[in-house]
């Protein structure tokens, strides 16, 4: 049986380039029916914060990587020394005091050899042992090193295949040493190239390389941000984009994955979640943001209406390129009072069109059927008795409306503020105007 493993250190959050190693570690498993084994490797202990331990664990949950094994290093001190002790009475390795006096480290001696692997995506790789100096073990504080602390969980939990990143190829050498040395099997290998930004290089925080707990917060989907860690060195085949997680677990293997490094663009990460808010059910959507709007100070614990939130949810729903975007967007919707962009004042209400905003405000007052199709009927009558372009007046409106540029479609707009409020916001301009 397949087992494989993600192995994060909780020493920070879970990021871009993590996630993306957990969900190939997870989809081989799916496509095996193998074991995906989840290992914190929580040996610092200056450094290992179980509010780490925590936001790992979330935000796996949240993206659907659920482990079917969890272990926990910091409570596999003793398994360490037990297999360093092997190697010590074997002569394989040998102590050394600490400079300071306060203990002894246990370190493997290297032996000089040709090493080479099959790495199922880079193809074989050969190292050169002669260049690799001997390898501490245990330190002198007791605690086991990475390298091997590792090497001793993978061959004790079983695991058939180590799925990481390629940052790790110089510890492989280390490692299949220490398999050899303590008579383990050494698992298949497959390294993940690098995600690199746009313009080339590693990721920063401005490009990408924030927490999946950022990202979440941020109002983006799980399955978007699945669907879109897949596409960094792996296709579903013809061009496509969009899949779905349970059919990329039949078509996934990890030898289809691409060697060349993956380019992080979030432009590109914002239109996929777009095409996932677009067709997701918006009952769901507005659960979602019900805590937000929330927040934002835009509505009150029992005291709001959800079947217009849901109505302006459906409204936004199609130009939402984050789920978060709507309470900026769409917030004059529901505060009393709404503040005009001064970019925007300067732009398009720098005119006198008191007297145009009265008569459309008459006008919609007299509307019996209020309608979006009866509000833009009433508009193009007015543009066509003041014979002035629709740009006259549709822009200010809106921006009079509000306080924003951009947005849905002005008779939408209308439509959903109402005619009163729709009214009192035109009414607020004329008064300005005439101050």
């Amino acid at each position: 049986m397949v087992r494989v493993r993600f192995a994060p250190s909780p020493t920070g959050k879970l990021h871009i380039g993590g996630a993306r190693t957990a969900l190939f570690n997870w989809l081989y498993a799916q496509a095996t029916g193998g074991k995906f084994i989840l290992r914190i490797e929580d040996t610092d202990k200056l450094r290992s914060r179980q509010e780490f331990v925590d936001e790992i664990l979330e935000s796996l949950c949240w993206l659907g990587f659920l482990h079917d094994e969890i272990y926990y290093q910091s409570q596999r001190t003793d398994i360490y020394l037990e297999y360093a002790q092997r190697l010590l009475r074997q002569g394989k390795a040998y102590t050394e005091k600490s400079p300071a006096g306060s203990g002894e480290a246990i370190i493997y001696k290297v032996v000089p050899q040709k090493i080479k692997i099959d790495d199922l995506i880079r193809g074989t790789i050969e190292f050169d042992a002669t260049t690799i100096k001997d390898q501490v073990l245990v330190k002198s504080d007791g605690t086991a090193t990475y390298n091997f602390a590792c090497v001793v969980d993978d061959a004790l939990l079983s695991i058939t295949h180590v799925i990481r990143g390629d940052d790790h190829i110089s510890n492989t050498p280390k490692q299949v040493l220490l398999y050899q040395a303590l008579g383990f099997k050494v698992p298949a290998f497959a390294h993940l190239p690098l995600i690199l930004r746009k313009e080339g290089g590693r990721l920063s925080k401005r490009t990408g390389a924030t927490a999946i707990s950022d990202y979440r917060r941020a109002g983006y989907l799980a399955s978007a941000l699945v669907n879109y860690l897949l596409l960094l060195s792996w296709s579903p085949g013809a061009d496509r984009e969009i899949i779905d997680i349970k059919e990329a677990i039949k078509l996934f293997d990890i030898r289809d994955v691409n060697k060349t490094a993956a380019t992080f663009d979030l432009k590109k990460l914002d239109w996929m979640n777009n095409q996932y808010i677009k067709t997701s059910d918006s009952h769901w959507l507005l659960e979602q943001l019900i805590p937000v709007l929330k927040e934002k100070g835009l509505i009150r614990e029992g005291d709001f209406d959800a079947n217009y939130l849901l109505s302006l949810v459906k409204l936004f729903q199609p130009r939402l390129a984050r789920l978060n975007d709507f309470a900026e967007w769409a917030d004059f919707f529901l505060l009393p009072e709404i503040t005009i962009d001064e970019a925007a004042q300067d732009k398009f209400l720098k005119n006198d069109l008191s007297r145009e905003f009265q008569l459309f405000s008459e006008k919609i007052d007299g509307l019996k059927d209020f309608n979006v199709e009866s509000i833009e009927r009433c508009f193009r009558e007015l543009i066509k008795e003041l014979n002035i372009e629709s740009r006259v007046l549709i822009h200010p409106i809106r921006v009079a409306l509000t306080g924003k540029t951009v947005g849905p479609g002005l008779f939408e707009i209308i439509y959903y503020l109402g005619k009163e409020r729709t009214k009192e916001r035109l009414a607020n301009f004329i008064r300005q105007e005439r101050r």
